[in-house]
């Protein structure tokens, strides 16, 4: 039997060897990745995330998880959210990422877990947390059903998991959208990152993602309910909500 096969970008890899990949990535922009973000979206990123935070609504004292959470943007807002009678994780499966944002939380003057985890093997109890996030990181998970169960998992009924992620941009800006991902987003990797294969990458697996109605199926089919989503930016990104019912 050949082994089980899934897309990084356009190209077809064996699953093991996609993790790999995809660490190898994000290695490669670690340092450079929140400038890149502004230079990217204009600073739009920011926007997104503060829509996130506020539809994630944490409260005084609640317990947060965020994964694949990077430099620490939504980390670090919610921790301030949840004050300190609060619980705020922040976990990554890339040690370079994970590094920079604990550096971003130590000099933010916050004293948080920072934890080395994969999303589809969440080292945390059932029923645990209030609000789980994640922003930009499930189109690159290799099962994203997985993730998404795992979510669900270690949320406390009532609790909220919350997707942010780009996606299916506007018809009518379709044409516009290819041409600035497939040639200013490369040109910008080399330029500021001195990676053009990664941001290459990038605009592939965005286009590899489920479009917004498939994700949200998919957030049912992993027991999540009271599933709903918000276009932002004309569907360059978009944010899906679910509730552990």
């Amino acid at each position: 039997m050949s082994e089980p096969s899934t897309d990084f970008g356009f190209e077809r890899v064996a699953e093991a060897a996609k993790a790999k990949r995809v660490s190898s990535v994000f290695s490669s922009v670690a340092r450079r990745y929140d400038i890149m973000n502004d230079l990217m979206s204009a600073g739009l990123h920011r926007g997104w995330k503060a829509f996130a935070i506020q539809m994630a609504g944490v409260r005084p004292g609640q317990r947060v998880l965020d994964v694949a959470a990077g430099t620490g943007d939504l980390t670090i807002a919610h921790a301030r959210r949840a004050g300190e009678t609060g619980e705020v994780w922040h976990t990554d499966i890339n040690p370079d990422m994970l590094r920079e944002g604990r550096d971003r939380l130590t000099n933010a003057g916050l004293l948080l877990p920072s934890l080395l985890c994969d999303a589809e093997k969440l080292p945390f109890p059932d029923n645990h947390f209030d609000c789980v996030t994640v922003a930009f990181g499930l189109r690159n998970m290799t099962h994203k059903d997985r993730a998404l169960g795992e979510f669900r998992r270690v949320l406390k009924p009532g609790g909220r998991a919350l997707v942010l992620e780009f996606s299916r941009v506007a018809k009518p800006l379709e044409k516009m959208y290819d041409l600035y991902s497939f040639k200013v987003l490369p040109w910008l990797g080399r330029q500021v990152a001195k990676d053009e294969a990664s941001y290459r990458y990038l605009a592939e697996s965005i286009r590899m993602h489920p479009d917004q109605d498939t994700l949200a199926g998919m957030m049912r089919d992993a027991g999540l309910g009271r599933v709903e989503y918000f276009n932002l930016s004309a569907g360059v990104v978009a944010l899906h909500r679910g509730f552990k019912l």
